[in-house]
């Protein structure tokens, strides 16, 4: 399992759509950003700190074929990038993710 945390208006937008674009960095970037159980809250607090409304979202990486990479990022471990838009289909749960308590956030229990 893998997890992805987005504002809800792009949850709601892919919803919609079927699948998920990603963010602006994301774009930036050239590929959805990832994050395994263990570099979810290290993601949580650099690249949205303060952020409120997210979701968290989990996907099966397995469902995503050959468009998922694991690539050297922050402090040399492999994250997963997904060099595709993220269908629906792959996607196991989305919830939302509480915002921050005096600079901290608690983020859910992830099951399967």
């Amino acid at each position: 399992m893998i997890y992805k945390i987005c504002q809800r208006t792009a949850w709601r937008a892919a919803e919609t759509e079927g699948w998920l674009r990603g963010a602006p960095a994301d774009a930036r970037d050239g590929f959805i950003h990832f994050s395994t159980a263990a570099q979810l809250a290290e993601t949580a607090a650099k690249h949205f700190a303060g952020a409120a409304d997210l979701i968290l979202v989990a996907v099966d990486a397995e469902a995503l074929d050959g468009a998922l990479k694991w690539e050297v990022s922050r402090n040399g471990e492999l994250f997963p990038h997904l060099y595709a838009p993220l269908p629906l289909a792959a996607v196991r749960w989305a919830k939302p993710l509480p915002d921050e308590v005096d600079g901290r956030r608690v983020l859910p229990e992830l099951t399967s």
